[in-house]
Formats: structure tokens, C-alpha cells, sequence
């Protein structure tokens, strides 16, 4: 079985969560014998980890033969007009092919190089939904490039190419969904986004929801059918802790830490008030906030407002090796997330030995026993469970033993051969329709 994956970030290239679990997805699929892997992205760096698959990057995909695809393409997404024409006061070695009406208002180029190459930043800047279509252009390529038996598309940033790729090849579409903009923006959608969305569940043969959370969210805001909606758990990449460099933490007191985007979604306003109530109890612990973000500003400023702020701090973004280091650092590690898809690092945080605070509102509670969970809003249970571990330590080492235990069973081999299983749905299911 040969999958065409797209995704949009991938080690050492990272933001958050979704490259991570797409690197450990393709890692455990690798290890199925009759399954081979290209994973897409927009913007390849060269650096990429490429043992288990090959990695394609649109950015070096010449486009040509987009043309001859893009009449269907056009109606399943907006108007979009093809000219092949060199436009005055532009350098002669470039020329501008696309040009967009209805997506941006007024009149768009898409600048593209004399080998046909577009540009992209693989980022998520104020580009972000034309970076989402030349993606699709270029994947109308990639699929009449490719063999493949299956389309995978991971998150609503590739569903537009997911469903460009299916129109070139008439091969099955299983789109993964680890995150809704319900999730991201708490129930205030944007209308672009969550069309995309829906198009691209509309679009799909099988959909893989990263929880039962997620699943209901995919069923009940988007209207899909409950049948070709699965769950598909994450997992975590196995470390060996002794591995990892050693650090001293450099200060008596326990630490608590909170490892994520500082945006309304992850709930770090909690972790604030609940470190608040923590240490009117007792000094002798420290907090950690560690990601960047929009609120960011403002959770230092409460912190100074509260005057918890000599016993508070702000590390920016980690990754990588800096993540480990940090729960090497931490005695607790907390999760207030209001609305969580899934959740890896609390799983990241047990595979380092340490315990774990989560809210009832993610979909990695659906799997974990050892672990607290409170709701994301009962700001005194979770100063209550932060002081119980850090002040008692056979508490602490109960969740620490169990919790390791508990997580080291929960290996990317296992979701992949889920993953397999929903690949042999969609080729069955589509199979007869194609009959028909």
C-alpha cells in the first residue's frame, strides 16, 4: 500500500503538537511491511529526518501540469483563473500564473519561479490561506507524480490539498483531524476556516479524530456521518530518559510547569490563579510558564497584579532536547487546556517521570488512569492537586511510577496499525463506488 500523506510542519521544523504527532505517526507506520510513505510539506529544509519515508516539499514541485487539472479544482474551491503570462515591471527570469477573485477580494498573484516553482514559508503567518491554496495547487502535481493507493491529510491546512490530490487521482481521501476551530477559538469560529473544514470532511472517505472529544465535535458541528468517523489515539516516541542531557535545577523549591501555546485555547489564565492559591499555602515551589503566545503579556502582567512574579517564570518556545530539560526541571507538570483535541505532552511529561495535572475537557484524559483531572475552570481543585504532590512525596512517586508504566504502553505502532485499518476501509468503501 503506497499513502500519499500531506501535512504541514515536520522535525526539526515545529511549532507544537501536530509535527510531532505526524513524525511519530509516520514512524510507526514505517514499521508495517506492506506500507510505503510520502509525506508532503510545503516548505522542505533539507534537514528533515527522511529514514522512514520520503519527504516531498511543494516549494521544489514544478507546477505545469496544475493546468490541465484546474477547471475541477476551481469548482470545489473557489474561482481561480490561470494565465501564463509575463506581467510588465517584473524581472524576466519570473512570471505570475494564478490569479484569485473571490478569496481575497481583489485581484492576486502567486509569484512562481522559471522552473514553475511556487514559494512557500511553511509557516503560519498573516498568509496563511493563500500558503493553503498554492499547497493545493502543487499537490494537484504531486498526485499525478506519485503512485499511491490512499490520500492522508492532516488538519484542515491540508484538506484543500488532500481533496486536490483525490480530484487528480480518484484514489481515497482519510483526512485527520486533530483539531476543530471550535477547539481553537472556543466556540467563536471563523466562518473561512471552518469551511475549509467541513469541505474537507464532506470531501473525505474516512476521517480519523485524534479523540472521542474530537469525534463528537467532527459528528455533531459538521455534520458527519458517525460510520466513517474513527478514533485514532496519539502516542509518544520511546526516550530513555539517561540520554538526555542532565540538568541541575538550581533551586530548592519543587516546580510546576506549564509547556504549551499561551493562547486562550491551552487555559493559561488557570495555571496563573491556581499558582496564585498554591503559594498562599506554601513558598517553597516555583512556576514555570514555557511557549509564546498571544496572551502571553497579559499572564505576565497577572502575574505582577498578583504579585506572585519573583516566584513565576517565562522561559519563550521549546523544543526538542529544551522540552525534556524543562521536565527534567519539574516536579509537576499541568495542562488546563479548555478544549483539548488530544494532548501529547502531558505524555511526554510521564515518559520523564513526572506527574501529571490535566483537564476533563482534553481527549488525552479519555485514555490516562494516572493522572489528576480537574475541570479547566475549578482553579481550587487544581491549586489543591498541584500542593498535594508537591507537598507530599509518596503521593508524588505513586504518580510517578504508575504514570511511566502507563505511558510507555502507549507506543505509535499500535495507532499506526489503527491508521492501517482505517487506509483498508477507505480503499474497500471507495472501491464499490467506483462501480458504481
Amino acid at each position: 500500500m503506497k499513502v500519499l500523506m500531506f501535512g504541514w510542519e515536520f522535525p526539526p521544523h515545529i511549532s507544537g503538537g501536530l509535527g510531532t504527532a505526524c513524525y511519530g505517526l509516520t514512524r510507526g507506520l514505517a514499521k508495517i511491511d506492506d506500507l510505503d510513505i510520502i509525506f508532503v510539506v510545503p516548505k522542505a529544509h533539507g534537514d528533515e529526518d527522511q529514514s522512514k519515508m520520503k519527504l516531498v516539499g511543494a516549494n521544489g514541485v514544478s507546477i505545469e501540469q496544475v493546468q490541465t487539472h484546474i477547471e475541477n479544482f476551481k469548482t470545489q474551491h473557489t474561482y481561480l483563473e490561470v494565465e501564463s503570462q509575463l506581467i510588465p515591471y517584473n524581472d524576466p527570469d519570473e512570471y505570475y500564473t494564478f490569479r484569485s477573485q473571490d478569496l481575497y477580494g481583489q485581484n492576486k498573484f502567486f509569484k512562481v519561479d522559471k522552473e514553475g516553482k511556487l514559494e512557500f514559508s511553511g509557516k503560519y503567518g498573516a498568509n496563511l490561506i493563500e500558503e493553503i491554496y498554492k499547497y493545493a495547487y502543487v499537490a494537484s502535481t504531486i498526485a499525478d507524480n506519485h503512485e499511491h493507493d490512499v490520500i492522508h491529510a492532516h488538519d484542515w491546512l491540508c484538506y484543500p490539498a488532500g481533496i486536490a490530490a483525490k480530484e487528480v487521482s480518484g484514489k481515497p481521501l482519510v483526512i485527520h483531524v486533530h483539531a476543530t476551530d471550535f477547539d481553537r477559538s472556543g466556540g467563536n469560529v471563523n466562518p473561512k476556516v471552518f469551511e475549509i473544514e467541513k469541505k474537507g470532511m464532506d470531501a473525505a472517505d474516512q476521517i480519523i479524530a485524534v479523540s472521542n472529544l474530537t469525534r463528537n465535535i467532527v459528528i455533531e458541528k459538521y455534520g458527519q456521518d458517525p460510520a466513517k468517523v474513527k478514533t485514532v489515539y496519539n502516542a509518544v516516541e520511546p526516550v530513555t530518559i539517561e540520554e538526555k542531557l542532565k540538568v541541575k535545577k538550581g533551586v530548592k523549591e519543587k516546580v510546576v510547569t506549564f509547556l504549551g501555546r499561551i493562547t486562550m485555547q491551552k487555559g493559561p489564565e488557570y495555571f496563573v490563579e491556581a499558582a496564585y492559591e498554591v503559594l498562599k499555602r506554601t513558598e517553597d515551589v516555583r512556576f514555570v510558564m514555557a511557549g509564546s503566545g498571544d496572551m502571553l503579556e497579559k499572564m505576565v502582567e497577572r502575574a505582577a497584579q498578583l504579585g506572585i512574579s519573583d516566584k513565576f517564570h517565562f522561559t519563550g518556545f521549546l523544543k526538542g532536547d529544551d522540552v525534556f530539560q524543562m521536565f527534567l526541571l519539574s516536579d509537576v507538570y499541568v495542562m488546563p487546556s479548555v478544549s483539548e483535541p488530544f494532548g501529547i505532552s502531558p505524555l511526554e511529561a510521564m515518559q520523564s517521570n513526572v506527574p501529571v495535572i490535566i483537564s476533563k475537557q482534553s481527549g488525552v484524559s479519555e485514555i490516562l488512569t494516572h493522572a489528576v483531572k480537574v475541570d479547566y475552570w475549578d482553579i481550587d481543585a487544581m491549586a489543591d492537586a498541584i500542593y498535594g504532590i508537591v507537598k507530599y512525596d509518596a503521593l508524588a512517586n505513586v504518580f510517578k511510577e504508575e504514570g511511566k508504566e502507563e505511558v510507555d504502553n502507549l507506543k505509535w505502532a499500535n495507532a499506526a496499525l489503527n491508521v492501517h485499518d482505517v487506509y483498508t476501509s477507505a480503499i474497500e468503501l471507495f472501491e464499490p463506488s467506483l462501480k458504481n
